[in-house]
């Protein structure tokens, strides 16, 4: 509509130095969840019983880690 009058909206400017600190910590975050779907595999848990390896059993396969 370009006869309302309302001029439009401008998009926010955010800093890379405000950026930055919060891509490192998603990263590392993802790194861990891909490290611990990987490295639960049941035989060599690093934690006792199934429940983990259930738990993380479609992951494992959807990141290509073979578990059976």
């Amino acid at each position: 509509m370009s006869g309302t009058g309302v001029p439009p909206a401008a998009l926010p400017v955010i800093p890379l130095r405000e950026i930055a600190p919060w891509a490192v910590f998603a990263s590392l975050l993802a790194l861990l969840a891909v490290w611990f779907v990987g490295a639960e595999q049941g035989a060599v848990a690093m934690i006792d019983g199934n429940a983990i390896h259930e738990f993380v059993h479609d992951a494992r396969h959807l990141l290509g880690f073979p578990c059976h």
